[in-house]
């Protein structure tokens, strides 16, 4: 395991912007608001030839446990106590606060190294607030400013002094050679030694990160009564039955035209951008109120996005009679989903537990016919007899011919047909292909991509060259 350093203090003293800087990404949403930042968010982090986690964390607040300050302390008491070594953070141009000092007393108590950052210290107005830390008893301040990367060459030197041996990064190669495979061959893109990508994601309080923190078996992610709770995409990671997952936390995607603070649209992109870097998306439905039109424009939105899709019915303890409407909601699925068809639909319930063994089966089922590459041979056998009982409509008195199909990729599965006029082929004639496709080689529930490759007309007069 990578050594982990943990970033603390008060709200709005530029932690996540300091996280963003040694992750080299703009993981961690950044605003002028205090407490953007509820969740704990780990990240890869490599300053010089320094190799460790850095942890991401709410802003200290006072409050009882049971409110949301108090639940947010305790992710990042949580973070305290797994990590080996802690930034504490003061905003040098505001100086030191009550806050602050409080809150160093808790950082000191946690018994790990102490790296003291006077952050925001560029330029002469924070000069007097970075020499005022040195009242907290915590060592010689470090002027730096994450905004800018000012000051990461004395970083370094302080995680260096503190991280163990094992945070010296070395070089790997990864070996990633496509996957060929014969005329008759059939394959699958799954790679098992890295980790499958979830991403779960829903209207607000459909309880995503109840869910997850049932999976994972700790509270590891913040929860509440309070919809839209979540703000960051937080990845976690765990095992299941020997097979690693890395699973994404979302915001509540609401309608687009009900956003309008900048918090809320910043957090609904950062979920779309966890969509896209998935493998599988689990779309999260309130069971007591299924299928509202923002759980299609959002299975939709899966679908174009490319990626492998499975349905979870949360709050399933809630539902009276759940054998009849497992099934109704299962025929519902297919008869609103036409595109995703035989999609697979999971009851489960994050405050119980149950079904969550079913609900990771049906992913790792997903991810793997999301993966599948079907042998050319196969697919002409196929394709051959079902254009000559139903051939493609003729054009302007022409026949639309169907030469040969191929499949060059997966991930999704992405098929090539080969013929002439294939620009004049019917949407429907296109649908009932790819109908066929999902039903002859057990395609349910994924994205499937269709494209046509016409072949040179040799009695078309040839275009001059300008």
């Amino acid at each position: 395991m990578s050594a982990k350093v943990a970033i603390i203090g008060r709200p709005n003293v530029g932690k996540s912007t300091l996280f963003n800087r040694l992750v080299g990404k703009k993981l961690a949403l950044v605003d002028n608001a205090p407490g953007v930042t509820r969740d704990r968010r780990e990240g890869e982090a490599r300053l010089g030839d320094l190799a460790f986690t850095v942890i991401d964390t709410a802003g200290l607040e006072e409050g009882e446990a049971a409110t949301l300050a108090g639940r947010m302390r305790a992710q990042t008491e949580a973070a305290l106590a797994d990590c080996d070594a802690i930034l504490f953070m003061i905003d040098a141009r505001a100086g030191l606060t009550p806050t602050d000092r409080y809150f160093a007393q808790l950082v000191r108590r946690a018994g790990k190294p102490i790296v003291l950052v006077a952050n925001k210290a560029e330029g002469k107005a924070g000069e007097a607030g970075a020499y005022e830390a040195f009242s907290l008893g915590l060592g010689e301040p470090l002027a730096l400013s994450a905004e800018h990367g000012e000051g990461l060459g004395e970083l370094y030197d302080a995680l260096a002094a503190v991280l163990p041996a094992e945070a010296r990064a070395e070089e790997s190669e990864d070996d990633d050679a496509p996957l060929e495979l014969g005329e008759e061959e059939d394959g699958s893109e799954v790679d098992r030694a890295k980790p499958l990508r979830i991403a779960v994601l829903g209207r607000p309080n459909a309880g995503k990160s109840t869910l997850l923190n049932r999976i994972l078996g700790e509270e590891r992610l913040l929860t509440g009564p309070e919809p839209g709770l979540t703000r960051d995409s937080i990845g976690v990671e765990t095992v299941w039955r020997d097979r690693r997952l890395k699973l994404f936390d979302t915001a509540g995607l609401r309608r687009r035209a009900r956003v309008v603070e900048k918090l809320e649209k910043l957090a609904a992109a950062d979920a779309l951008r966890a969509v896209r870097f998935a493998e599988v998306a689990i779309l999260l439905l309130d069971a007591t109120i299924p299928f509202e039109k923002q759980d299609l424009t959002l299975a939709d939105l899966v679908e174009r996005e490319g990626r492998a899709l499975v349905i979870g019915l949360n709050k399933w303890d809630l539902v009276a009679d759940k054998s009849q409407a497992a099934k109704t909601l299962r025929e519902e699925a297919d008869r609103l989903l036409q595109q995703l068809r035989g999609v697979r639909v999971v009851p489960v319930s994050g405050l119980t537990g149950a079904h969550l063994d079913r609900l990771i089966e049906a992913v790792v089922a997903a991810q793997e016919t999301w993966s599948k590459r079907i042998a050319t041979g196969r697919l002409n056998r196929w394709l051959a007899p079902v254009v000559d009982a139903t051939p493609p409509p003729a054009v302007a008195g022409r026949r639309i011919k169907i030469r040969y199909m191929t499949q060059p990729k997966a991930r999704p599965p992405h098929f090539v047909l080969f013929g002439n006029q294939l620009a004049e082929l019917p949407q429907s004639y296109r649908r009932f292909l790819v109908n066929g496709l999902r039903e002859t080689f057990d395609l349910p529930g994924t994205p499937i991509r269709l494209t046509m490759r016409t072949s040179d007309n040799p009695y078309e007069p040839k275009k001059r060259r300008g």
